[in-house]
Protein backbone atom coordinates (compact mmCIF):
# COMPACT_ATOMS: atom_id res chain seq x y z
CA UNK A 1 0.00 0.00 0.00
CA UNK A 2 1.33 2.78 -1.16
CA UNK A 3 0.16 6.79 0.15
CA UNK A 4 1.29 9.92 -0.10
CA UNK A 5 1.01 12.59 2.72
CA UNK A 6 1.46 16.04 2.84
CA UNK A 7 3.02 17.70 5.98
CA UNK A 8 2.99 20.86 6.72
CA UNK A 9 6.33 22.47 5.31
CA UNK A 10 4.63 21.35 1.46
CA UNK A 11 7.03 18.00 1.59
CA UNK A 12 5.16 14.68 1.16
CA UNK A 13 6.38 11.51 3.39
CA UNK A 14 5.97 8.50 1.32
CA UNK A 15 4.55 5.49 3.63
CA UNK A 16 5.01 1.74 2.31
CA UNK A 17 3.18 -0.93 4.08
CA UNK A 18 4.35 -4.43 2.91
CA UNK A 19 3.17 -7.99 4.17
CA UNK A 20 5.25 -11.28 3.62
CA UNK A 21 3.86 -14.82 3.63
CA UNK A 22 0.27 -13.13 4.31
CA UNK A 23 -1.85 -10.09 4.05
CA UNK A 24 -3.89 -7.70 6.01
CA UNK A 25 -7.29 -6.71 6.02
CA UNK A 26 -8.34 -2.72 4.76
CA UNK A 27 -8.97 -1.62 7.95
CA UNK A 28 -5.34 -3.62 9.46
CA UNK A 29 -3.62 -1.33 6.90
CA UNK A 30 -5.54 1.74 7.81
CA UNK A 31 -4.77 1.42 11.64
CA UNK A 32 -0.94 0.82 10.75
CA UNK A 33 -0.83 3.68 8.79
CA UNK A 34 -2.31 5.86 11.19
CA UNK A 35 0.16 4.60 13.96
CA UNK A 36 2.90 5.27 10.68
CA UNK A 37 1.83 8.91 10.47
CA UNK A 38 2.73 9.80 14.24
CA UNK A 39 5.96 9.40 13.43
CA UNK A 40 6.39 13.00 11.46
CA UNK A 41 5.03 14.54 14.60
CA UNK A 42 8.47 13.74 16.51
CA UNK A 43 11.05 14.18 13.52
CA UNK A 44 9.63 16.34 10.81
CA UNK A 45 12.49 15.80 8.22
CA UNK A 46 11.07 12.24 7.40
CA UNK A 47 10.90 11.25 3.89
CA UNK A 48 10.05 7.55 3.27
CA UNK A 49 8.40 5.13 6.05
CA UNK A 50 8.62 1.41 5.22
CA UNK A 51 6.56 -1.31 7.19
CA UNK A 52 7.52 -4.86 6.76
CA UNK A 53 5.26 -7.14 8.15
CA UNK A 54 6.43 -10.81 8.12
CA UNK A 55 3.54 -13.33 8.76
CA UNK A 56 5.53 -16.59 8.84
CA UNK A 57 4.87 -17.21 11.76
CA UNK A 58 1.08 -15.82 12.50
CA UNK A 59 1.54 -16.63 16.67
CA UNK A 60 4.83 -14.08 16.25
CA UNK A 61 5.06 -11.99 13.60
CA UNK A 62 8.00 -10.10 12.75
CA UNK A 63 7.66 -6.09 11.81
CA UNK A 64 10.65 -3.87 10.47
CA UNK A 65 10.43 -0.53 10.04
CA UNK A 66 13.04 1.59 8.25
CA UNK A 67 12.20 5.44 8.06
CA UNK A 68 14.53 7.68 5.93
CA UNK A 69 15.12 11.26 6.78
CA UNK A 70 16.46 13.98 5.05
CA UNK A 71 20.05 14.27 4.12
CA UNK A 72 20.41 10.14 3.79
CA UNK A 73 19.52 9.31 7.57
CA UNK A 74 18.05 5.80 7.85
CA UNK A 75 16.57 4.39 11.02
CA UNK A 76 15.53 0.75 11.05
CA UNK A 77 13.57 -1.29 14.59
CA UNK A 78 12.50 -4.50 14.09
CA UNK A 79 10.54 -6.18 16.85
CA UNK A 80 8.80 -9.41 17.09
CA UNK A 81 5.76 -10.14 19.27
CA UNK A 82 2.85 -12.29 20.60
CA UNK A 83 0.55 -10.35 18.27
CA UNK A 84 0.64 -8.26 15.32
CA UNK A 85 -0.16 -4.66 17.11
CA UNK A 86 2.06 -5.68 20.07
CA UNK A 87 5.04 -6.02 17.61
CA UNK A 88 4.12 -2.55 15.90
CA UNK A 89 3.62 -1.09 18.99
CA UNK A 90 7.42 -2.34 19.92
CA UNK A 91 8.86 -1.13 17.05
CA UNK A 92 7.31 2.36 16.75
CA UNK A 93 8.69 2.74 20.79
CA UNK A 94 12.09 1.64 19.49
CA UNK A 95 11.79 4.06 16.55
CA UNK A 96 10.36 6.72 18.18
CA UNK A 97 13.71 6.33 20.89
CA UNK A 98 16.03 6.80 18.04
CA UNK A 99 14.19 9.61 16.39
CA UNK A 100 14.56 11.67 19.43
CA UNK A 101 17.86 10.82 20.32
CA UNK A 102 18.65 11.67 16.75
CA UNK A 103 17.30 15.42 17.01
CA UNK A 104 18.27 16.05 20.28
CA UNK A 105 21.89 15.57 19.04
CA UNK A 106 21.03 17.95 15.85
CA UNK A 107 19.63 20.40 17.76
CA UNK A 108 22.40 20.57 20.42
CA UNK A 109 25.06 20.46 17.45
CA UNK A 110 23.56 23.46 16.16
CA UNK A 111 22.88 25.48 18.78
CA UNK A 112 25.11 28.71 19.24
CA UNK A 113 26.62 29.23 21.91
CA UNK A 114 26.25 32.79 24.14
CA UNK A 115 29.35 34.01 25.51
CA UNK A 116 30.55 32.86 28.58
CA UNK A 117 29.91 34.61 31.56
CA UNK A 118 32.69 34.49 34.61
CA UNK A 119 32.04 35.03 38.25
CA UNK A 120 31.85 38.89 39.48
CA UNK A 121 35.19 39.28 41.34
CA UNK A 122 35.32 40.20 44.67
CA UNK A 123 36.15 43.31 45.56
CA UNK A 124 39.14 43.29 48.06
CA UNK A 125 38.33 46.83 49.92
CA UNK A 126 34.78 45.27 50.61
CA UNK A 127 36.62 42.23 52.24
CA UNK A 128 39.02 44.46 54.44
CA UNK A 129 36.47 45.98 55.85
Amino acid sequence: MRDLKLVEGGDSVQINISVRHGQLSEATRARLQAKLEKLDRIFERLTTIDLTVDLEHSDAPVVELRVSAEHKHDFVATQQAEGLMAAVDGVMHKLEQQLRKYKEKVQDHHRTRGPRTSPAPTEPEAAGE
